[in-house]
């Protein structure tokens, strides 16, 4: 499949490089033996999974080895050698295997140019919109979709989306025709599993993306309802460039594991200027917990932006500056996903 021609890059923040660089001013880089050392640890497993899948072992069994090995890995090694191993993972023979997951396969070759796209998640979900995808892959692709869907970081996001719908529901019982944002919306499936939006008890929910194609889904399917979507990034939330309103409730799901920091206090600023009086916003992170990163940054080329409960409350305080919020951090119940609530004081 080719990529579609939008360039990301040219409307946002985040670009791979800005979250490896990230990535790698975390901690001090390794020298020439360590990369050495690691580069043959790493042969060596990528090898071992290779033999497995052509031998004929259970799909399951080869990739749960390999994403544990690959997140000791990635734990041991300094962060500029992982980065440099990397590549050396993605150009291995065993990624033969591997990509014929129609899930690794569309986070590796990005159809719409960009890590984390609505269709992905579409996977995760398994949503009826990409069972083409599933079907038309090879039956060991299948197998391994079956295993990549179903571990902890997969759960995690579909219990996002739960959450997400959840919030809109408790938004709407406290404030009746309720305003409600998504930022970085893809397409919007928590609006399937929401009783407001079902109910007609809601004012708005718009959602705001960079990707045109995912505008047009949300727009192509929530037709005739309060859910509409309208192109922006985060570029333009930061410059103002958009007149969205207030809100009772603004959340952002996907969007904070590609922003550094600097960028992440300086968004939450900008989404609590959004915030009607009493209003919530709502925003997720993978966590340092998630146990998929290794085989997520390299088979997947899904770069991420891990953080800890500490480093959601951290943002936070630096975007509230002292001003009487709520903070509120919490997990989703496997920890692979990790929450942060800032909540407006009532008038």
């Amino acid at each position: 499949m080719g990529k579609f021609a939008f360039d990301p890059d040219a409307h946002s923040l985040i670009t791979p490089e800005a979250i490896r660089r990230h990535n790698a001013d975390e901690a001090a880089g390794g020298d020439a033996a360590e990369l050495a050392a690691r580069r043959t640890q790493l042969a060596l497993m990528l090898e071992f999974a290779r033999q497995g899948f052509a031998k004929g072992e259970a799909a399951a069994s080869v990739v749960r080895r390999l994403a544990a090995q690959l997140h000791e890995l990635r734990g041991q090694a300094a962060p500029a050698v992982w980065e440099d191993l990397i590549p050396a993972a993605q150009q291995h023979p065993v990624s033969e295997y591997l990509l014929q997951d129609p899930f690794t396969a569309w986070s590796f070759r990005k159809p719409r140019g960009y890590a984390g796209d609505a269709g992905l998640i579409d996977l995760i979900y398994r949503h009826p919109s990409v069972g083409h995808v599933v079907e038309s892959a090879s039956e060991l692709g299948r197998e391994i979709y079956a295993y990549t869907c179903a571990v902890d970081s997969s759960e995690a996001v579909r219990e996002r989306r739960t959450i997400l719908a959840r919030s809109v529901d408790e938004t709407a019982a406290r404030a009746p025709g309720a305003d409600v944002l998504a930022i970085a919306c893809g397409h919007m499936r928590e609006t399937e599993l929401s009783q407001a939006e079902s109910d007609g008890t809601l004012g708005r929910w718009t959602g705001l993306d960079q990707d045109p194609i995912s505008v047009a889904t949300v727009n192509a399917n929530r037709a005739d309802s309060a859910v509409s979507a309208v192109e922006g990034s985060v570029r333009g939330l930061l410059r103002d460039a958009y007149d969205l309103g207030s809100f009772d409730l603004v959340y952002a799901a996907g969007l904070y594991d590609y922003l550094t920091t600097r960028i992440a206090v300086r968004l939450t600023e900008k989404a609590l200027a959004l915030l009607k009086p009493g209003g919530s916003f709502l925003f997720a992170n993978f966590s340092d917990e998630l146990a998929t990163d290794g085989y997520m940054e390299t088979f997947m080329d899904w770069p991420l932006i891990l953080r800890t409960g500490d480093d959601m409350a951290a943002i936070m305080r630096a975007a509230a500056d002292g001003s009487r919020y709520d903070l509120d951090v919490f997990f989703g119940e496997n920890r692979n996903i990790v929450y942060g609530r800032i909540t407006r004081p009532a008038e």
